[in-house]
This record gives C-alpha cells, structure tokens and sequence, in this order.
C-alpha cells in the first residue's frame, strides 16, 4: 500500500501531518485556488457540515498551491474554522496526482483536479473521490463517512 504521509505548513506556520490525526478519519481535499466561486462554495459546505464530521471523528483538511498569506485571508473573510495547507511546490499535489492537463478557452493548461481523499483512523486510505463538482460534494463526503463508523 502507498504511503500517503507527508509534511505542509497550515496557515499559523505549523507545520502538518497526516500521522498527527492517527485515532480520527481524515478528509483531505485538495481545491484549485483560495476565493474562487467554486472553491468557495466547497469549502463553506465543508463548514456547514463540519459538526456532523466531528461525530463521526473525522477531520476536515484542505490543501491547495496557495501561499499561507492567502490561505490565511480565505479563512479569515469566510470564517473556515478547519486547517488549509499550502503546498506551493505541488509536491503533495503530485504524491495524490491530483495535477491534470484541463481545457480553458481552447488552450490546455497544467490544473488542479478537485479531489478528495478519505483515511481511516489507522491512516490507510480508504476512498477517492476524483474530479468532483464542489456542489453538494461535502455532503457526499459526509454520507460516506457515516457509513465507515
């Protein structure tokens, strides 16, 4: 099995790790860019519905190429209580190849593709859910975590 563990800096500068969250589920989603429409709406489901992963012992972590600073203003305007890490150099990106060649205006560019990657509370990983629309994905991600406890 793939080791998926790794290290990235969370907004205040800590740094973090999917073995600090060993006991608890793990949601990890990886999102294209701080205060766009849709990143936005995904990560205010998240929140909505961030209660109801907290009874499930589950944990909401979000990660995009964004810088700290920004990470930092995302959370503060839409008052996202969960972690955002910043994985500038992609390396994270890469180790889930969640980077994708997608089509804007007729030319292709090198893209996040919106994923999110479920881990029990041994750190295996037990679900993928690949290039997802953010509406209504939260809840999707939710009633699989459920279903897991």
């Amino acid at each position: 099995m793939q080791e998926f563990d790794f290290v990235l800096k969370e907004t205040d500068g800590k740094d973090i790790s999917l073995k600090d969250f060993r006991g608890k589920n793990v949601v990890l989603y990886f999102y294209p860019k701080d205060n766009t429409s849709g990143c936005t709406a995904e990560a205010l489901e998240f929140v909505e519905l961030l209660d109801e992963f907290e009874e499930y012992n589950t944990v909401v972590i979000g990660v995009s190429r964004d810088s700290l600073k920004s990470h930092a203003k995302f959370k503060d305007k839409f008052d996202i209580p969960f972690l955002l890490l910043s994985d500038e150099t992609k390396e994270v990106h890469n180790l889930f190849n969640v980077m994708k060649m997608k089509k804007l205006y007729g030319k292709e560019h090198l893209g996040v593709e919106r994923s999110t990657f479920v881990f029990d509370r041994e750190g295996n990983l037990i679900k993928e859910f690949r290039n997802v629309k953010a509406k209504g994905h939260a809840r999707q991600v939710l009633d699989f975590v459920s279903s897991i406890d």
